[in-house]
């Protein structure tokens, strides 16, 4: 069902939050007439911090424009007549407000669809018959909601109270005023005869006693009001810290661990409207405490009466500070982060955003943003608080930039769009220690002022070390796992028994229990420094060559299960000998990185034998794809276990060449494998029908029959690269054009 039907059908405070997203910026009447046209565009494609997809936006803009322009001319009728007329004057209005700034409504047409699409999914989710089966999340947010629902009645409650000691305070001080005045007449009564003073004293005493006696008993009540209000305050604070490190130590910290696992191939981390309107609500809801307090405090002044009331709002008074600072400090954050590998001379973008921004006006004095290069040892220090004296460890190009308010969305952030890493200072390396484990973090400072200068904080957004000497093997998996499908891009991720293979080369075992894994850890070093065993390279820069390879030339047919892939050469032999022969799989080479080789099995004169091709790199497939491979070795007949291979890979044939144009030929290489004992690797090219038809060119480069040891790896393994060399030769000569390269010749 369409997200606007849906949204139509909210009631009561969701009903008034998606009406409160429209206005003159994008009129509701818009959404409603172009909501089909509006959910079928894809704006999340729309990068909004890359200023080279403004073009995109502005289409879409043109669009929507287009689109309501459309509908008013097809408007008829009476009423018809006046919606035209609505809907012309707001397609000027919308290109008037978006026209230099077209990825602003890419911004605010985004908001307004998550939020819809929020309010719709919390509507259904609490308006469910099962709402006992409600998840967790759903859950977790309707205590939030309750949470703050009790700190509204709470601050509500104390404003009453205040009011009401405020109220109390003033019909005092005016009794108390009463009670000069008596003393006064009093005093000026010593200057009146004796008969005179005697006659008007007794009742000025009398007067005076009640109010006393009434001022005193309402000092006492007042000072309890007092005393009440601040155990009130207390209470609502403990309940602000509460809610404060639910939304911050918990909600937010695990968006900032979801961006960290975006960034390593994992999910996207979520959008941060959620998070920003409860951190509005916690400043709102702060906000008013505090000039509750203060209110409180002046009251205190304009009227001192003893007892503890003054340590108890200081107290209070310091409470409340540490509460917004904690607010303000955290939700400074680094919204879209830098790249993980920075090149110098390179451009590079970034946003910071401050999640209060809105509800403290921050934007009334629009801070400045500062970011900084920085060492991985002076991270360290500012996480103790150390002085680090400012220090950075290199340049940054345009790495200044001021924060800016955008009213349709209601964020306050900064856009890094341009900075360039001029230059990085290095520290002493040690022992085997490599340029590439130095590591180095962004670091991004501002100071605001909340209140009129009232507050000022120093915020610091960074991105944490969380690095561990070492990890469980099951923790690696799910890293690796989530990076492998990440790179590749595909649904398809590693299998339990791609696992397994993965810890036998990880850690040089030969046990197939994934169990016997399970309290495994491995090192950094295990990792990324020390070199497997009898070769030249660790095992990530294996796993790694094996995404770059499956990335670039194999993802379809990773994507098919055609690719095996994480299959050792003893286990395909295994797995092929009881198959018929041409049966053949695909496994990732152990011996080269970023290599795959075809292993079949096959009829011997002397025995049954399974062999193996040596592995094909990126350099050959950019040559030949690895479906025309397939597809030149006539032997291979079937993919393992007993798939055709054509009915796997055909879809993914070249097709048959085109006629030759301008009197050129356009050369193509196909191979061979030994059949039986003859090792012959064979290239043809066909020069088709720009030469008459008796003259067909077949070039054959015989190596030799029999055995032999060039062609073949270490391991036993056919080697391709001789027939390639020549035929890349060939292709060369064949490139000239037909007349001068045959001159002219007729059959």
């Amino acid at each position: 069902m369409a997200v606007w039907i849906q949204a139509q059908q909210l009631q009561g405070d969701a009903l008034h939050q998606m009406q409160s997203l429209y206005g003159q910026h994008f009129p509701i009447e818009v959404r409603h007439y172009l909501s089909q046209w509006i959910e079928g565009q894809l704006w999340d494609a729309i990068d909004l911090e890359n200023p080279q997809e403004e073009f995109k936006a502005k289409r879409l803009l043109d669009s929507l424009i287009q689109e309501l322009q459309n509908k008013a001319e097809h408007q008829v009728g009476e009423d018809g007549f006046l919606l035209k007329i609505k809907l012309g004057h707001y397609a000027s209005q919308l290109k008037s407000t978006y026209d230099r700034c077209p990825l602003e409504l890419v911004r605010c047409i985004k908001h307004i669809l998550y939020t819809e699409q929020r309010l719709v999914r919390e509507a259904t989710n609490s308006s469910s018959p099962v709402g006992g089966m409600m998840d967790s999340m759903s859950q977790k947010y309707q205590q939030i909601n309750q949470a703050f629902e009790e700190l509204r009645l709470l601050t509500q409650d104390t404003e009453n109270d205040l009011r009401k000691l405020q109220h109390n305070q003033e019909y005092f001080i005016i009794q108390y005023q009463e009670s000069l005045r008596i003393q006064a007449q009093l005093t000026s009564l010593a200057t009146l005869p004796p008969a005179d003073r005697q006659l008007r004293e007794p009742a000025l005493l009398s007067k005076r006693a009640t109010v006393e006696t009434w001022l005193t008993r309402e000092a006492n009540t007042l000072q309890k009001y007092r005393l009440d209000l601040a155990e009130k305050h207390q209470k609502t604070l403990q309940l602000l810290r509460k809610q404060q490190t639910i939304i911050l130590d918990d909600e937010l910290i695990q968006w900032k661990r979801r961006q960290q696992l975006a960034g390593n191939g994992g999910p996207p981390e979520g959008g941060l409207d959620i998070l920003q309107s409860w951190c509005e609500k916690l400043a709102e809801t702060i906000w008013q405490n505090r000039q509750q307090i203060r209110r409180a405090e002046h009251l205190r002044q304009q009227l001192p009466i003893p007892g503890p009331i003054e340590e108890l709002l200081n107290e209070l008074n310091s409470t409340i500070t540490d509460i917004i600072s904690a607010l303000v400090t955290s939700t400074f954050i680094i919204e879209k982060q830098p790249p993980q590998v920075l090149k110098t001379q390179t451009k590079f973008a970034a946003t910071v955003r401050l999640l209060v921004g809105g509800k403290l006006n921050v934007h009334m004095n629009p801070p400045q943003v500062k970011a900084t290069i920085i060492s991985e040892q002076q991270a360290k220090a500012l996480l103790k608080n150390e002085n680090t004296r400012n220090d950075s460890s290199g340049e940054i190009l345009n790495n200044n930039c001021v924060m800016e308010y955008h009213q349709t969305t209601g964020t306050l952030s900064a856009h890094f769009r341009n900075m360039s890493l001029k230059r990085i200072k290095r520290s002493d390396r040690r022992g085997a220690e490599s340029v590439t484990e130095e590591k180095f973090t962004i670091l991004f400072e501002s100071q605001f002022s909340v209140g009129g200068n009232e507050l000022v904080f120093q915020v610091k957004g960074r991105v944490p070390f969380l690095v561990p000497d070492k990890v469980l093997w099951p923790q690696l998996c799910d890293a690796i796992n989530m990076k492998y499908k990440a790179e590749v891009q595909s649904n398809r991720g590693l299998s339990a028994e791609n696992l397994v293979f993965l810890a036998q080369k990880a850690f040089s075992s030969s046990s197939n229990n994934p169990d016997d894994y399970r309290n495994m850890t491995m090192t950094w070093s295990q990792f990324n420094r020390e070199s497997l065993p009898g070769r030249n390279f660790t095992f990530w820069q294996w796993f790694d060559g094996v995404m770059e390879l499956t990335k670039k030339h194999l993802k379809p047919h990773w994507n098919d299960g055609a690719i095996l892939g994480f299959v050792n050469k003893q286990q395909a032999q295994d797995m092929l000998m009881s198959k018929p022969n041409g049966t053949f799989l695909l496994r990732f080479s152990d011996s080269e990185i970023g290599g795959i080789t075809i292993a079949w099995v096959a009829e011997n004169p002397n025995k049954r034998m399974v062999w193996n091709l040596m592995p094909y790199t990126t350099k050959d497939f950019s040559i030949r794809s690895l479906a025309d491979r397939i597809s030149d070795l006539n032997h291979l007949l079937f993919l393992y276990p007993d798939r055709p291979k054509d009915e796997v890979f055909s879809k993914y044939y070249t097709p048959p060449l085109s006629k030759a144009v301008d009197g050129y030929v356009k050369p193509q290489i196909k191979q061979v494998v030994p059949d039986k004992e003859c090792l012959v690797a064979t290239a043809v090219f066909f020069f088709g029908d720009v030469l008459p038809a008796s003259l067909s060119v077949v070039w054959l480069h015989s190596v030799s029959c029999g055995r032999s040891d060039s062609m073949l790896d270490a391991d036993g393994d056919f080697d391709l690269d001789d027939t390639i060399d020549v035929a890349r030769h060939v292709e060369e000569l064949l490139r000239r054009p037909v007349e001068s390269q045959w001159g002219g010749q007729q059959s």
